[in-house]
């Protein structure tokens, strides 16, 4: 059989979000669920939750509704539309669609396909997961459960997250937007590898603890700005946050043990934006003459992308290790 991921593959865009707007057009009352939704995916980014419990969170939205079923229709009435091109034409009575997307979302367009579906498992009444989120190894788990003795000609994904089905795949292509690639032929433009690094847990845990080192610079810097000139004040207070902005880092985000050759190469990744702060500072205060406490806070916020570039790829890159 030929096998697809769902979303930004065969469909264009994400299901799961597309129905959940969907639903929220029809009843604003689920914006009530939106604090504990964000209260849920912070633990997850703290690694104190599990990404089922974060979709339970998210999932809660269906409880507001008498019939789910009767909205999955409707929303594909609206949506079935947002199917490929490339897969409609190629489309076969065996195929599998296998996705992380609840599987009661997926079965009704997949019986208007004809088509098999394999995909995460969740009550619609509380919106409880019943099963394992269906990603990376799991799909490959419940591929060999339901069919132990299929193999797998073609594989379709627009996610390099699928490797272990690709794995066990004759043939195995990338999709992005309506491109097909081999998949070991295919490489992310650059533009794309940014963006997935700004938009990934490391990134948001970084910025977290970029709010903390903020505070403990402009803090440490304020009170010893009593003694020593305003400037040199800033330079104190950085080197202390920069001491305990790597021990956050090296813990919390890189999970690296703690050295001296890390700890240098992470004061050297900071170079630029201790220079660009400075500069800021100096501007703000000196030139400028806004209030201290003002110019130092501003100063910490600039430059935090070009430093989480360098920390990742220099200062506690995985290569070296």
């Amino acid at each position: 059989m030929n096998v697809y991921d769902f979303d930004e593959t065969i469909y264009n865009g994400d299901s799961t979000k597309d129905f959940l707007k969907f639903l929220i057009k029809k009843n604003k009352k689920a914006l009530i669920y939106l604090p504990n939704i964000g209260f849920s995916f912070t633990k997850y980014i703290l690694s104190l939750n599990s990404k089922e419990n974060v979709k339970e969170s998210v999932y809660q939205i269906f409880s507001l509704f008498d019939d789910i079923n009767k909205e999955v229709i409707e929303f594909w009435d609206i949506n079935q539309n947002k199917i490929k091109p490339f897969y409609l034409k190629q489309m076969k009575n065996d195929d599998l669609i296998i996705s992380a997307s609840p599987q009661f979302l997926l079965e009704e367009l997949c019986t208007r396909l004809n088509v098999n579906i394999i995909a995460s498992l969740v009550d619609v009444k509380t919106g409880k997961c019943l099963s394992k989120n269906c990603y990376g190894d799991n799909k490959v788990v419940r591929f060999k459960l339901l069919f132990p003795n299929d193999k797998i000609n073609v594989f379709y994904s627009d996610s390099f997250s699928d490797q272990p089905i690709a794995d066990i795949s004759e043939k195995s292509f990338i999709v992005k937007k309506d491109d097909i690639y081999p998949w070991n032929e295919y490489e992310e433009s650059k533009k794309d590898k940014i963006i997935k690094m700004f938009f990934s847990k490391d990134f948001i845990m970084f910025l977290i603890i970029g709010v903390i080192n903020t505070f403990n610079g402009t803090f440490f810097a304020l009170i010893f700005s009593s003694w020593v000139n305003e400037n040199f004040a800033f330079v104190i207070g950085y080197l202390i946050s920069l001491s305990i902005g790597y021990l956050l880092n090296s813990i919390i985000i890189f999970k690296n043990k703690l050295n001296i050759k890390k700890f240098i190469k992470y004061c050297i990744s900071y170079i630029p934006n201790f220079i660009v702060q400075y500069i800021v500072v100096y501007i703000l205060f000196n030139v400028l003459g806004w209030y201290k406490l003002f110019a130092y806070a501003t100063a910490a916020i600039i430059g935090i992308p070009i430093t989480f570039l360098l920390l990742k790829l220099f200062a506690f890159s995985k290569k070296e290790d």
